[in-house]
């Protein structure tokens, strides 16, 4: 009997390679006896996607995409965030909260394009991705089951993650003692858990840090960068025009090593929790300042407040 009395023959999986998604693989195949789909979106992540053909294979799946959102999910999703200046709770630049749109939509497309019966992710019960990613399924496939499996399975920690993984012979990069839960894309880098879920616990910045360095240990001498807008888009960087996606790339590197966009926060989740992370958005933050200066010269009072 499956989990929740279905059948399946093909799930397209919303797949990283993590420690989730890669028993998940596994676990679907063993609960549904179905075929397993694995999508990966590139919003990003850079080395995070080396070798992941050949781990989602040897995992279970019968074949993985692996689809280049990183110019759509600028254009579309950054850039009118960035335009409305919108943060969460006046502090985070939603660097996870809008990328999960544009993957569940391009999974949807090749749900139906495979004929799948269902769609499954890896998204825990108490987050909330598990609301980005289902209500963008639903509206774009209400007809498509969606499987979550940390709602239904036996499996209740991290640690019983890994038992499961290990029992199976599945590849994991991650250490039980060791691992921050970490979301990465071309915007930012978060994480949470371990020594985090502590309040009263100062983070240590030089084991969490990947994308730059403290405050503390940036050059004490100034840099300067130009950003050139029109309407509002970034188009240029000192001088040089660029996409806006290469002026991201560009400004988490200037923007990291002058210790910038790093917050440590204690946010609220939909579902009633707080959840504590540290947050890494260097190229975000410089390009969320300059428009907010640029308002400051274009815009008038009214408009303005």
């Amino acid at each position: 009997m499956s989990a929740n009395g279905k059948q399946y023959k093909k799930v397209v999986l919303a797949y990283s390679g993590g420690l989730d998604t890669s028993i998940i693989i596994s676990w679907l195949k063993e609960t549904y006896g179905c075929e397993v789909i694995a999508v990966s979106a590139d919003v990003g992540q850079g080395q995070e996607l080396d070798g992941l053909e050949e781990k989602a294979l040897k995992t279970g799946a019968s074949k993985l995409y692996i689809e280049d959102l990183r110019d759509e999910f600028v254009n579309n999703y950054i850039i009118p965030c960035l335009k409305a200046g919108a943060k969460y709770e006046n502090t985070y630049l939603l660097g996870t909260s809008f990328a999960r749109p544009i993957i569940a939509k391009r999974i949807v497309e090749i749900a139906k394009a495979e004929g799948a019966d269902a769609i499954a992710h890896g998204c825990t019960g108490k987050g909330n991705d598990q609301v980005r990613f289902e209500l963008t399924i639903q509206h774009f496939a209400p007809e498509m089951d969606i499987i979550a499996p940390w709602r239904i399975w036996d499996i209740q920690s991290r640690d019983e993650a890994i038992d499961y993984a290990e029992a199976r012979n599945i590849p994991l990069q991650t250490k039980r003692s060791e691992s921050y839960s970490k979301d990465k894309n071309l915007w930012h880098l978060s994480h949470e858990g371990l020594d985090l879920e502590d309040p009263a616990n100062e983070p240590n910045y030089d084991k969490i840090l990947e994308l730059g360095v403290t405050p503390e240990k940036a050059p004490d001498v100034p840099t300067y960068v130009t950003i050139g807008f029109e309407k509002g888009v970034p188009v240029s960087l000192d001088d040089k025009t660029m996409s806006t996606t290469e002026i991201i790339y560009a400004l988490n590197k200037l923007g990291g090593e002058n210790g910038i966009g790093i917050i440590d926060i204690v946010e609220n989740r939909l579902v009633g929790m707080k959840s504590r992370g540290v947050y890494e958005t260097p190229g975000g933050t410089i390009l969320y300042h300059a428009h907010e200066v640029l308002e400051t010269l274009c815009l008038d009072r009214e408009t303005l407040h």
